[in-house]
């Protein structure tokens, strides 16, 4: 974990009450994809954790959803901005158990980081397959991005305004041509519920969770697995299928 000023290069929106953000500044902390950022903002007592959906040695890439205060504050500043960010939080997704066709499952504000899963996995010469879930056809984002990498993807709509019509597990269910050999998910507890008992294979999957310090020490964020209770902030945000409890 590294804690520095990043500087805003652009903040923009993408779809529905959704933004995608470029910071500027010390990237050396992020590992995996998977790991998340935690920003502090004037007017929050706790800083806002947001997935990292890409990064390269300078930069990091960001998108969250307008849902609450915070978020609503985070849409509305601008280029140049600057921003005190402890970065390289969590411990990220495990490629090393992917196999050679994994699957990634993404739900609206847990799509992000799939984005730079798939990217690590292509340069490990895998061949993934994504499956991104919306409400409505006017919340879509990094649909031509993901499609841009040479990659599969398969899109539903629960309302049906485009693609596959239902959830995530409804494509699972109905494509019969997916063959896969271990999961990578992140959304809403709902879906990854869903997901634990549509999937056959071994998996891994991304929690969000209210946190407090963002690092482990306030325990604030804690839930119990199989084997006993984990941070999310730091043990987590990704656990494996098997030590998960519903």
């Amino acid at each position: 974990m590294t804690q520095g000023i990043y500087k805003i290069l652009s903040n923009r929106c993408v779809a529905k009450n959704t933004f995608e953000m470029v910071l500027e500044g010390d990237t050396s902390s992020l590992r995996l994809p998977g790991q998340f950022i935690n920003i502090l903002l004037d007017g929050c007592f706790l800083r806002r954790p947001i997935s990292v959906c890409d990064y390269d040695s300078f930069h990091i890439t960001i998108i969250y959803k307008v849902v609450g205060k915070g978020t609503a504050l985070l849409s509305k500043l601008n280029e140049g901005t600057s921003l005190d960010i402890l970065c390289g939080l969590g411990n990220g997704f495990d490629t090393a158990k992917s196999g050679f066709s994994p699957l990634l499952i993404g739900g609206g504000a847990g799509i992000p980081p799939m984005y730079a899963l798939a990217k690590q996995l292509l340069i490990e010469k895998k061949k993934p397959i994504a499956i991104l879930g919306f409400n409505t056809a006017d919340e879509i984002f990094y649909r031509e991005k993901f499609e841009a990498l040479g990659m599969h993807v398969l899109l539903c709509t629960a309302d049906g305004s485009i693609g596959i019509k239902g959830f995530v597990t409804d494509a699972i269910r109905n494509t019969s041509y997916l063959d896969y050999s271990f999961y990578y998910a992140c959304g809403p507890e709902a879906m990854l519920k869903a997901i634990y008992h549509t999937c056959s294979t071994d998996g891994q999957m991304s929690f969000e969770e209210r946190m407090g310090c963002g690092f482990g020490a306030c325990m604030g964020c804690s839930c119990k697995t199989k084997y006993g209770n984990k941070r999310i902030c730091k043990d987590g945000p990704v656990l494996n299928k098997e030590e998960i409890l519903w």
